[in-house]
């Protein structure tokens, strides 16, 4: 069974800089994608990032050159650097894996831009 624990969230004014780390523990299986969604109060859950072992990432346009996904696959860890944060980015980040045995889901972790 595979868990993830998010960490790194908090407050940050308009303009700065965030990065969130996701531990995965258990089977991570080198097909697996590994990823970042989110879900601000009233909305769907979005992607936000995702990333392959060879480190292929995808991100949302609403995202693009702002956040960058990285993945240390030796610690099964993902990392989310969110620069130039904007109000609307405030959300709840969840971490995600996306493989052949199923998908798993972090807590998640509050971010919230404001001044």
């Amino acid at each position: 069974q595979v868990q993830l624990v998010e960490s790194g969230g908090g407050l940050v004014q308009p303009g700065g800089s965030l990065r969130l780390s996701c531990a995965a523990s258990g089977i991570i299986f080198s097909s697996d994608v590994l990823g970042w969604y989110r879900q601000a109060p009233g909305k769907q859950r979005e992607l936000v990032a995702t990333i392959t072992i060879g480190g292929i990432a995808n991100y949302a346009d609403s995202v693009k050159g702002r956040f960058t996904i990285s993945r240390d696959n030796a610690k099964n860890t993902v990392y989310l650097q969110m620069n130039s944060l904007k109000p609307e980015d405030t959300a709840v980040y969840y971490c995600n894996r996306k493989g052949l045995s199923g998908t798993n889901w972090g807590q998640g972790t509050q971010v919230t831009v404001s001044s």
